[in-house]
Parts: C-alpha cells; structure tokens; sequence
C-alpha cells in the first residue's frame, strides 16, 4: 500500500514552488511537480508492520543510499504531516532492520523471496538483493535517523534496532580499517570488471591508514583502491550524528568514546592519506587512495562524490582544498567530465561514455553560492528532459534524447532539491546547526 493521491501538504508546498517559480521559471514548476509526486505515488510501499518499502525506480529493490535521497526533500514538509513523517520514520526502521540482517548488503529485496543476484560468489540470502559493500549504504540511513530527529523533533527512532544498527556499523567500519582481518570477499561470475573484486573477491591490496575500506563505489562499481574518500569524509559527518545523538538523547559516554576514536582515526587518515597534488601542482583530494602510494583523481557522479563534500556536511563550500579539487573535478583532468553540444558535467563508469548525470548536475548546483549558476544547471536540467518532465540516470552530452532509466527516483528528487535550494529551503546536513529553513 503506497499514496494513490498526492497529500494536502505535498500539494501545498508543490503550489508554493510554482508560485515561487513564476512565469520566468514555468518549465522548472512543471518538473518540479511531476518528480515531486512521482516518488510518492509510484516507490512507497507501506508494510503491514508499519514500515516503510522503497523501490528506486525501475529496479524491483529498495538500497539502503538510494531510500534516503529518495524522501529527503520530504523533511521540510514532515514537521506538519503526521503521515508522512510516519512514512519516513517507517522507512528508517527498515533500513535500520536490513542493516541489521547483513552490515555489508546494499540492496534488499521487500520479501525474503530469493530475487536479485543470489549466484554471487559471497554470503547471501532470501532478502538480499545485492552485497556490494559501500560505506554509504551504512551512513546514509543513519544520516535519515539524524535529519528526522532535527527535522521534527522526533527521537522514537532511536529505538533497540537503532542501537543494534549503530554497533553493527561501528563493528564493519573498524573492522574494515584492516581489510586483511575482514570476512567480506565479493566475486560475480562476468565479463564486467566493475562489478566484481579482484584477488578472489578481497579487492587491491590496501595498508592501514584509519580510514575505513569500501568494496564498492556509491555507483555499485567497484573501487580501483580501498579507501573511498568521499565516503570516509560521510563517515566522518554521520559519526559526528552519532555522538551528538548519544550524547543528547541516549546518554552512552562507553559508546561516545568508541565513536569519537573512530571518527578521530578516520579524520587523521583523510588528512595524512587523501590529500595529493593534480596536473598543475595544486592540492587536490584524491577520489580514492590504498595507503601504498596509489591514488586516483576523479570523481564520479553518484553521491557521496568529493563534488558533494560540502553538501553532506563535510567542510564549506568555500574552503580552499574543496575549491581547488572542485575546479579539477569539473575539468578534463576528471576522466568522468564530459562536453558536448547539449551539456557538460560528470558521469560514471556506470553508463556509457559522454553521458552525464542530473544527480552530478544538481549537486553542481547545490554546492555552489553562485545563483545564476545555480539558475543555468536547472534550466539545463528541464531542457535535457527529453520531454518525460522527468529526470534520468545519464544523457548522452550530445543528445538527452538518449539516456539511461526512464524511471529513476533518486535523481527526480535531487533535481527537486535544487530547486528548492535555488529558493533558499534546504536541509542542512551540519552536525549540530541542522536547521530546515522551510
């Protein structure tokens, strides 16, 4: 059971856009309002025990990263709709429940049915749906947990399953800051090397910085070096949450003190091991380091990306090292930036080359002060639709008439999200000075 119409309150705030859009920005309104009801009238499923199922789109599963994005924009509405702060609080339990079924899953099936990738070479089960392990599958519904609370007061989530989760995280994340002791190993039988890890499913060899390892890229593609640095920098703002939930709410200084020596190790690693310099000499963050010496400069477009540092709560948008990687992220030193006739921006190499990604151009736009720039990625974004009022996964540079996914809920949502930035009503993501201007 989902929303076969569209609530008082979304439809509210939906008439307070296109009032704030105007004439001027008409095309912005017509799209803001076909992804703002999609989501809600085609991925919530409730669940008879009060959960919440959410599908990402045309993909018959719910990820832990994709959920959360998915109902974010709804936060600054929750506050005056009791259901739909129930159905994002219900969405919370779940995720919190899946974590606690398997710590090292990205993708759970709604039943425990056997769909999905069940011939992995790794441990599965019934509500499996995928086991890629991705930092960000484990920040970003304790991320939901945080923004709720500071959203609409509500503190109910932070119940046995969210306790259970947090020492589940805690234990995956110091486990994996020595990869060598972990029991994750992934291997898929195909010919895309994305999609598996190498050295019989362990990954590349990494040393131990304090940083914690990810098999995965937040684009289900498999890192080329262990340490992910956007998602160790989420790492760092979601155990920055914890403490300030278990200092404030649930009153554990055992487990504040484990908190804070992990996210103390995670930060000096990111400092030590992250930083490197680009083409021109400048320094720059790495996407990914190993701790041996190798790293990468990229950035892909799915988030958390280093473009999304500031926007997960990170550093400011106007801090030098950001700036800098910022510029060589959006040049061609990024092997992921495409240009063309239509558009130029980030993509991934989870779709073809010269495609470019609304999620990579909203967060351009969401991570800059600059609104007239914010002003030309939405437009570019509407005329980029390919005439659907919706947005897509990728678009071909040259032709948005070429994309991948008609149905994609995580990217309507962030285009949804930028334009609410556009017009100054955000979520901020800052440990501590969370605040929904709304």
């Amino acid at each position: 059971m989902g929303y076969n119409e569209i609530p008082a309150s979304v439809k509210s705030f939906m008439d307070q856009i296109t009032e704030l859009c105007g004439q001027e920005h008409a095309r912005w309104a017509e799209n803001f309002n076909a992804c703002f009801a999609n989501t809600l009238l085609t991925t919530v499923k409730r669940q008879p025990d009060g959960t919440t199922f959410l599908l990402t789109g045309d993909i018959p599963a719910m990820w832990l990263r994709d959920s959360t994005a998915q109902v974010r924009p709804y936060l600054v509405i929750a506050k005056q709709d009791a259901d739909l702060e129930e159905m994002i609080a219900g969405l919370v339990e779940r995720q919190l429940q899946y974590i606690n079924m398997d710590p090292y899953a990205n993708a759970f099936n709604e039943e425990g049915n056997h769909a999905g990738h069940q011939t992995d070479h790794t441990e599965m089960t019934p509500w499996i749906w995928e086991r890629k392990y991705e930092i960000d599958s484990l920040c970003y519904p304790l991320q939901l947990s945080y923004l709720l609370w500071k959203s609409t007061g509500r503190t109910a989530q932070f119940n046995d399953t969210f306790q259970q989760a947090v020492r589940s995280v805690l234990e995956v994340w110091e486990t994996e800051q020595d990869h060598n002791r972990s029991p994750y190993s992934f291997v898929r039988d195909t010919t895309r090397l994305e999609d598996t890890l190498v050295r019989d499913g362990k990954g590349s060899p990494v040393a131990p910085t304090g940083m914690t390892w990810s098999g995965f890229r937040p684009s289900d593609d498999a890192c080329r070096y262990g340490y992910l640095v956007p998602s160790n920098m989420f790492a760092v703002v979601v155990l920055d949450y914890l403490r300030e939930i278990y200092q404030d709410i649930l009153k554990d200084d055992s487990l504040i003190a484990r908190i804070t020596k992990l996210r103390e190790d995670i930060e000096q690693g990111l400092q030590k091991h992250a930083k490197v310099s680009n083409a021109g000499g400048e320094t720059v963050y790495a996407y990914e380091v190993d701790g041996l010496g190798n790293y990468s400069i990229m950035d892909d477009s799915n988030v958390p990306n280093l473009l999304s540092a500031p926007y997960l709560g990170y550093c400011d948008s106007n801090d030098p090292l950001y700036l800098a990687t910022r510029k060589t992220l959006l040049s061609a030193e990024n092997p992921f930036f495409y240009e063309g006739s239509y558009a130029k921006g980030i993509g991934s190499s989870h779709t073809p080359e010269n495609y470019v990604w609304p999620i990579a151009l909203a967060m351009e736009g969401m991570t800059t002060e600059d609104k007239a720039e914010k002003e030309r990625i939405l437009n570019l974004l509407v005329e980029c639709d390919a005439g659907t009022k919706l947005m897509h996964e990728g678009f071909d540079v040259n032709d948005p008439t070429k994309y991948t996914r008609e149905w994609f809920s995580w990217a309507n949502m962030m285009f949804c999200e930028l334009v609410m930035d556009y017009f100054d009503i955000r979520i901020s993501c800052a440990p501590q000075t969370l605040a929904s201007s709304y």
